[in-house]
Order: C-alpha cells, then structure tokens, then sequence
C-alpha cells in the first residue's frame, strides 16, 4: 500500500497518530504530482494534531501554484493570521507612536493597519511568512531575529554609515550597539536607513521593534527621494557641531562583537591568519592562546575585584592596570567574566591596543583564536543510527562565559590541504616529544592519523550560535590570492579591508617567524611542502578516501587516492601500510614510555632479557589497540553515517568563502 492509502485507511480506523504519520510521508512522496491529495493531507494534519508546519508549508506552496487558492488562504488565515494579528497591529502602533516623536524620520503619515500592504502570517515563535497583497502571492519565511550579519556595512568608514532596506532585527541593533555616537567621536556619525518604499517601510512595524533603535538618536531614517540629504550637515540643519566634542576614550562595555578565528584542526594555517588581522585599526586583535590560560587570568582578576571594598583596594591589588580599567571594572554593575577578559586586552603592553583608532566610527570587535594543544572528536551513534559529534574542546569553548556575553559572533574557520597539515601535525607532535635532559614527562605520538579521521568539525551545527554566522576559508587562497581572500574575508566579518590586511605582522612587527620554523608572510612554501617524512602514501589514500566529501565541497582535487571503490578488505590492507605513523608512534612510546614501565618476573624484578621482552610485548599491544580502533571506526564510516545535532537536525558543511574572479592575482589552488 501507498502512504496515502496507509493514511486513509487509519483516518477511517480513527487512529489520527498513525493517519498523521501517514500523510506525512504521502506529502513526500507526492512531492506536488497530485494537488489535491496534498491538500488532504494538509487539511488533516492541521486538524488532527500533525505538524503543523507541514501543512503550513503545504498550504503556502498550494496557493502559490494557483491550486485550491481560495481555500489555502482562507484556511491560512484563519489557522495562523487571525489569532495573532491583534499582536501585531498592537506592535505596529507603538511603533508608530514612536516614530512619530523621533526628530530623523521626516515622513509621518503613516497608513492604517487596515491598508498596509504586507501581511505577516506567523509560521513559528521567530518566523514569518509575507503575504503580498497587491500581487497576491506569498514570499519565502523570515527571521528578523536570525543572528546573522548579512551585509559589509562597515566597508567604507570615510562616510557615515548608509545602509538600504535593513528589515532584521537583530542587524538594526548591531548597527546601534556598534556605531559611535558623534559626540563620542567629535563628528557627525549617524546611521543613514533608507528605505525607498514608504508603505513596504511601515508594513515592517508589525515585525519589528523600534524602542532600542531610537534611545541615543543616532538612526537618521531617509524614505524613497530623501536619499538625496545623505549626509546631512547637522550643525546647519540642526545646530548640532560636533567637532566641539572631543573624543571619548572606549570602555569594556563598548566592545559588543566578538570575531572567533577557530581551531580546525592543528596546522591549518591559523598563525598566518593572526598575522594578517594583526594591528587592523578596527580590531582588538590578539595572537592564539591557550584558552584555559586566559580563563585562568579572567578568574584571578574576578577574585580580586571581589575581594575589594573601595577604588583604594583595588589599586593595590591590581597596581598594574590602567588606573581608568580599575575604575570601570571596579563599578560594572553585574560585571562579566567577558568584561574581565576584554579588559586584559585593553591593558595589556603587549600592543593589542596600539593600532586602534581612537576616532574610528565604529566600536572595535573584539578578535581572538582561543587554541588547544590538541582537539579530540568523539562519535556517538543512536538507536535510530544516527550520529553525533562531541568534543571537549568545543564543549568548552561553547560554555564558556567569554563567548556566551558577546552579543554579536562572527566566526571564520581556516582549512589547509587535510593530508598536509595531517603530515605537518605529526612532525610537530614527534618533534616535541624530545624532552631536556631530566623532562620525566611521558610524550609520546597519538594515533594523529584517527583523530584527523574523527575530527569532522567543519560539519557544523546550524542551530549552534556560534556556527550560525560563520565561513570557512581557504589556508591556500590566502597564499596565493591575498587581495581576493582578505578582501572576501573582511567583508564576511564587517569591517573594511585596510592596509594592514596586504602585510603579515605580530603586534605590529612585520613578517615575524610566530612558531620557529613557520614560513614568513606570504611564502607559499607551505603549501607545497608535502611533509613526505612524517605521512606516507597509503596513509594519505586513506584520509582523501574517508574525507572525499570535504575534497568535494572545499574544493581540493586528490592527490592520492584513485577513485577505486574502498571495502572491508581494502581498509584492512591499507591499515596493515601505515609504515609512518606507526614508526613515530614506537619511537615515543620506546623513548618516553617504556623506559618507565615496571615489570617483574614471579614477584622478581625480570633480568635485561625479560624485561626487553616483556616491554616488547606491552608495545605490540598499543599497536594492536591503535589497529582495532582504526580499523572499527573506518567500517563504521564505510557505511555513510548520518550526522546530526542533539536535535536530530542534519549537520552542515561550513560554507566557504567565495572570492571574487575578478581580484585573483592567480589561478584558484586545487
């Protein structure tokens, strides 16, 4: 039987909880062949307790195609517009009643409810869907909510900030929390909205909220013709000179927006990436740290203060901040940990500050790659197959109170060639297991090779807010095409490409050498160097085979696997040629493991002989685990799992920035 006739069949039994399930799935299998059995099925779900959002999206995409339209938009109406349109029209009145004392909207006839153009049908607690009177159609769902800066607005800061047709929420007050107000710059600095259509404007008001954007004046709202004022001169229209203002030095609570340059993996290239935002005047950047370093300094700070009873104690608990810092920090109402944290930077000698722009036109976003020594991804399946991914790092990094503050998050994530910076971490991780003379500590190699297999964090969850306004970009378009990266890059974060983005530097020193060894500025030498040492080729076969969706989607061609179908057997061949890896994992375990390890004979401390033997045997072991966990985790990926989110949502790939043909300096790498 057919889902429709399934869903028919318990209608008629009166088993609505298994007829839903039903027309569910009819809906998806009609995918729109019949029309009418679609409008069953959404006239059903509606109501018999289904979801509701499937027959919504049903009943949309119906009177769209001109079927059954009169009934969908009766039916629309009355399930979903009617019961909140008294919220509505209560929202656009006040917002009315507000703009109509607001001394920079210039227009003020505003239309009647009744005769706005646009209607909003709610389709959850954060979207709508507009209805197009005049044209009688519906569009696509909006969030005005969504956490997502869409638009360079910052491009350009010679000019006051213009801006057309901003219809989001949460853009409109990015805009307001991080333009400067004029007085504080000592020039005119408004935010120019222009909206060409007066009545499309005013259908907005049953969406949005115009109390925050209003408060400090800085909104100057230019409809249809009105465009032409940009800038206005306020000291003649207004009487406004701001010039005798002077300018007002930033305090921690300016700083609102937070740029997360993320840990990938080891070696993708996030040190070069430091270098090019390093010293941008609309920046406080600063180079990768250790995460649990900061938080413990953040925690150290946050003790003090509290253990303070007056301005006097904290100068003599923290001498060595600026005494303005003491202040502040020391009469914050409900003062933060994200607070504390960008005060470190705003104190530090360490030049963080330096390149700021006193006068900039907007506030500076905060720019920080909080790093691990290593990053560890866990897999976890469910009874209906279904995967997850878990880190502790992230889990850290998410739950973290200097992240969660932050109102605003752009986040961007560098990728490098995986086999090459796989081949690069393990020359770093062997490389460091060579201690001083007297070092006890036992370093040895990890399984490099299945942690990069494991780490799938470029597969992000789209309803995680740090991932909800992110890119990933290209170790090796920045390399080669610098301008068109950066300049794709810049825009992505909001700010304006500047030229302290064509140059590498670290706290304002040019071209520095960040790690020993690392290749200066824009040297290319890393993307060619194949780290041959430290990976074989069976080795890298086995990562471009497993990860063929990433070569796919980020644009890398394989350099070693074939193309040839991959099974049980063959995994279980190329885990038998893992020659390097395997080498450097015995050497460590032989230098800093073994010379440690007890071993007895019968209660009796085993002879030369024994012990060698014994320490042989404890070595093996290790290889075969390491083997074993190779090999079960490869056949479980043989089989395609499905990833998703704790809500059982599909994960995504991070989308990857896109530059412009027009900026490439060379052909784009593959």
């Amino acid at each position: 039987m057919e889902a429709i006739e399934i869903a028919r069949r318990m209608a008629e039994l009166g088993n609505a909880a298994q007829a839903c399930r039903a027309y569910t799935l009819a809906i998806h299998e009609n995918n729109g062949a019949d029309p009418a059995q679609d409008m069953e099925a959404a006239v059903y779900l509606l109501q018999s307790g289904g979801d509701y959002k499937v027959s919504y999206t049903c009943f949309q995409r119906l009177y769209n195609q001109g079927c059954f339209a009169e009934d969908c938009l009766s039916i629309m109406t009355e399930a979903f517009y009617t019961p909140n349109v008294k919220e509505q029209e209560g929202r656009y009145r006040r917002n009315c009643k507000l703009l109509n004392r607001y001394p920079y909207l210039f227009r003020k006839d505003f239309p009647a409810f009744e005769d706005l153009p646009i209607k909003f049908y709610p389709f959850d607690e954060k979207s709508f869907t507009p209805f197009y009177l005049g044209e009688g159609r519906f569009g696509g769902a909006v969030n005005f909510t969504r956490q997502v800066v869409s638009r360079n607005f910052f491009h350009d800061l010679d000019k006051p900030i213009l801006a057309r047709e901003v219809f989001s929420q949460y853009e409109l007050e990015y805009l307001v929390d991080n333009v400067r107000k004029s007085e504080d710059i000592g020039r005119e600095n408004h935010i120019y909205l222009h909206y060409p259509d007066w009545e499309v404007f005013c259908s907005h008001l049953q969406c949005l909220n115009m109390r925050p954007l209003l408060g400090e004046h800085k909104v100057v709202f230019l409809i249809g013709d009105e465009i032409s004022q940009y800038p206005i001169d306020f000291k003649e229209r207004f009487g406004l000179d701001y010039s005798r203002s002077s300018v007002k030095p930033l305090g921690v609570r300016d700083f609102k927006r937070l740029i997360w340059h993320t840990q990938l993996s080891s070696h993708n290239g996030g040190d070069f990436f430091n270098e090019i935002f390093d010293s941008h005047p609309n920046l406080l950047a600063t180079p990768s740290i250790i995460l649990k370093n900061i938080e413990k300094n953040v925690q150290i700070i946050e003790l003090a203060l509290e253990s303070c009873r007056s301005i006097r104690d904290v100068e003599k608990i923290l001498p060595e901040m600026d005494i303005q810092l003491r202040k502040e920090l020391y009469l914050l109402r409900d003062r933060t940990e994200k607070d504390i944290f960008v005060s470190i930077f705003l104190n530090s000698d360490e030049g963080y500050r330096k390149s700021l722009d006193p006068a900039a036109r907007i506030t500076p976003a905060v720019f920080f790659q909080p790093h691990f020594h290593n990053l560890y991804y866990e897999i976890d399946v469910d009874f209906s197959d279904r995967v997850t991914l878990y880190s502790k790092e992230y889990e850290k990094i998410r739950t973290s109170p200097l992240f969660q503050n932050f109102k605003y998050i752009k986040t961007f994530t560098p990728m490098r060639r995986p086999t090459t910076s796989y081949g690069a971490t393990v020359k770093f991780m062997y490389d460091h297991t060579f201690r001083p003379e007297g070092d006890t500590t036992r370093i040895v190699v990890p399984d490099a090779l299945l942690q990069r297999l494991l780490n799938r964090s470029f597969m992000i969850d789209w309803q995680d807010r740090l991932y909800m306004d992110s890119v990933l970009v290209r170790f090796e378009d920045g390399k080669l095409n610098p301008k068109a990266t950066f300049t794709a890059l810049a825009a992505f974060l909001d700010l304006p490409y500047t030229e302290s983005m064509t140059y590498c530097s670290l706290k304002g020193e040019r071209d520095p050498e960040s790690l020993a060894g690392n290749d200066l500025g824009f040297s290319t030498a890393a993307i060619y160097r194949t780290y041959d040492e430290f990976a074989n080729d069976i080795e890298r076969y086995f990562l471009e085979y497993f990860m063929r969706d990433v070569y796919e989607y980020y644009g890398y061609d394989f350099k070693y696997y074939d193309g040839a179908p991959v099974d049980e057997q063959k995994v279980e061949e190329l885990i038998q040629g893992f020659s390097t890896i395997d080498h450097y994992i015995r050497d460590s375990w032989q230098r800093n493991v073994l010379p440690t390890t007890e071993v007895t004979a019968e209660g009796k401390e085993a002879d030369p002989e024994q012990r060698e033997g014994a320490l042989n045997i404890v070595l093996e072991n290790r290889i075969a685990q390491v083997n074993a966990n190779r090999l079960r985790t490869a056949k479980f990926l043989l089989d395609s799992p499905y990833f998703v989110n704790k809500n059982g949502q599909p994960l995504h790939m991070m989308p990857k920035l896109e530059l412009n043909p027009a900026l490439l300096e060379q052909p784009l790498y593959h």
